[in-house]
């Protein structure tokens, strides 16, 4: 089982460890970690956790980065650049994966994170375009409607995707009847993220470490909202974030989403069920919402919204 955690600045190593210590306790055996420095390492093994880097993929906001790139980043259908006209929210700045000194960054970032003495591996969060459309029970928060594809966040329509598009198929983006429903389009933009998160893995397993990815709840759903075709990404482990409450779904979904990913995937490849802590009340539903999970086909469960936040902890 795993969980998702990050260090405070302000931390002492002995409230590291006591929270470590917690999350061990509870049955947790992987911390996917952001700011995981050698000294988080440590103390994790210690007490007996193994630590993977939290890793943001393609949504980046690195001043040195929009500074120097800003034609990185991708461009909708209505042609607002990420960079100075992010969706949603004001971190929502995605870079480019069709462009291949994205690509190349994005590699020796990932070289960079997996120096860390002790570390086990990383796991992509974030690796994927915006979402073209929202979970459903995020529609009312924003504002938004969102039946079809709205030209405002559908990504990306750069010079560098336009080109190599038409390279391909002889067309231009921007020029077919209906982009969204064009299924060279569709596959376009899967093949340009499968092809980062693949070479990726290279860099990983070339220094012998695990590569994992946060992914959205189904194949069919991140295929649909967010240009995601996981099951066809070469990972170690997936861990689809079965959110149900996003979703305005009763936790019986979070059964249903991970069987259609475990059977897209290969037989030997675990899929850890990401659940959504704040909203399972009680211990009851706690329990039902692992449950569900493994007879889903899921090896373990990953648990977001922090280790304290199990009912009953």
């Amino acid at each position: 089982h795993w969980t998702w955690d990050r260090i405070r600045a302000d931390e002492s190593p002995a409230e590291i460890e006591r929270r470590f210590g917690e999350i061990r306790a509870a049955g947790v055996h992987s911390v996917i970690l952001g700011n995981s420095g050698a000294a988080a390492v440590e103390i994790a093994a210690g007490q007996g956790l193994d630590v993977h880097a939290w890793w943001w993929t393609l949504c980046r906001r690195d001043e040195v980065l929009m500074r120097d790139h800003p034609d990185w980043y991708v461009v909708s259908r209505d042609g607002r650049s990420a960079h100075d006209d992010p969706p949603y929210v004001p971190y929502y700045r995605f870079l480019c994966p069709t462009r291949p000194e994205v690509r190349g960054y994005l590699r020796g970032k990932l070289a960079e994170a997996l120096e860390v003495d002790g570390i086990a591996g990383a796991c992509l969060d974030y690796v994927r375009f915006p979402d073209v459309i929202l979970p459903r029970a995020l529609w009312e928060k924003y504002g938004l409607v969102q039946l079809e594809d709205l030209p405002r966040f559908d990504f990306c329509y750069c010079d560098v995707c336009r080109e190599a598009f038409r390279a391909l198929e002889g067309a231009d983006p921007l020029e077919l009847d209906d982009p969204p429903a064009d299924p060279a389009w569709r596959r376009f933009r899967w093949d340009a993220v499968t092809r980062l998160v693949n070479e990726l893995g290279e860099v990983a397993r070339s220094r012998g470490k695990m590569i994992s990815a946060s992914v959205f709840p189904s194949p069919s759903i991140a295929r649909r909202l967010v240009r995601q075709d996981w099951a066809a990404w070469d990972l170690d482990a997936v861990m689809p974030m079965a959110y149900h409450s996003f979703y305005d779904e009763p936790i019986s979904w979070i059964e249903k989403v991970v069987a259609e990913g475990a059977k897209a995937l290969p037989a030997d490849r675990p899929v850890y069920a990401a659940l959504y802590l704040p909203a399972l009340k009680g211990e009851g539903e706690f329990e039902d919402a692992v449950a569900r999970a493994r007879a889903g086909g899921a090896s373990g469960v990953g648990l977001f919204g922090g280790v304290k936040a199990i009912p009953g902890d």
